[in-house]
């Protein structure tokens, strides 16, 4: 045998348990094709490797895509191509917009979308989650009462700095609904410790139907209401939605009209 090659069909198999091996995965599955493919279209051998290395590392990039997006909890359905952002008006839509790249989880920026129930908030704080995991941000979705319930549980069980090193993870943390369920004095208390955590470090996304004035209803304290607005306000850009009309009456007004 020439060189000591082994004939083409062994290699073949010994390349693709290496590159297995490897953890190259799309390479293994698709290099036997694709040098069908050079062989015919004359291409170089540095042509072969690189589109190899392409389609392995765009490979990776949709399963670490698919792997946060599983991670997230996010709503699968609630995305900008389900979402009519006309119904907002120009101004609000350019600032979501501009959220949608995602570098303000870079300077630890909050967001916080306040409005009348209807109008879209949990939409688009879904939507612009779905666009942070595309731009490879971890995300965690959650409505504000289960996390309310999963900090309390885990003070309890005297593992909160592990609970809140756990959410440190995610560099975006989505939290539906804020004031629609009245806490006791003890959850907002470790509610508020998640907030004086992630001040400056890591960006909070709140959606909520209470103007700011309203949030003693949330924290009970007057003082501790102050500090949670002034650690959540900072650093923070705030989608109104105050003046926007409930998309869901629109839609519910609109299959009327048309089944009359």
């Amino acid at each position: 045998m020439p060189n000591g090659l082994l004939p083409a069909p062994n290699r073949q198999e010994q390349l693709r348990c290496m590159l297995r091996s490897l953890t190259l995965t799309r390479m293994a599955a698709s290099f036997g094709d694709y040098a069908l493919h050079a062989a015919k279209e004359n291409l170089t051998h540095e042509a072969f490797l690189y589109e190899l290395a392409r389609q392995e590392c765009e490979h990776r990039a949709q399963q670490r895509a698919a792997r946060r997006l599983r991670q997230s909890g996010l709503p699968r359905e609630k995305t900008f191509a389900t979402l009519d952002l006309d119904h907002v008006g120009p101004t609000l839509r350019l600032a979501i917009e501009r959220l949608r790249t995602g570098t303000f989880l870079d300077q630890a920026i909050n967001v916080v979308a306040v409005g009348r129930p209807g109008a879209g908030k949990s939409h688009v704080a879904a939507a612009l989650g779905h666009d942070l995991i595309a731009h490879e941000y971890p995300v965690l979705w959650l409505p504000t009462a289960t996390l309310v319930q999963r900090l309390l549980a885990a003070k309890r069980d005297l593992r909160l700095p592990q609970e809140l090193a756990r959410l440190d993870r995610f560099a975006c943390l989505i939290l539906d609904d804020i004031g629609y369920v009245q806490h006791d004095r003890d959850e907002m208390e470790v509610f508020f410790t998640l907030l004086a955590e992630r001040y400056e470090r890591r960006s909070v996304v709140i959606t909520t139907n209470l103007v700011f004035s309203e949030w003693n209803r949330i924290f009970k304290d007057p003082m501790t209401t102050m500090a949670a607005i002034d650690r959540v306000v900072h650093h923070s850009v705030i989608l109104d939605f105050m003046l926007v009309d409930s998309y869901r009456a629109k839609e519910a007004q609109h299959q009327q009209t048309v089944s009359a």
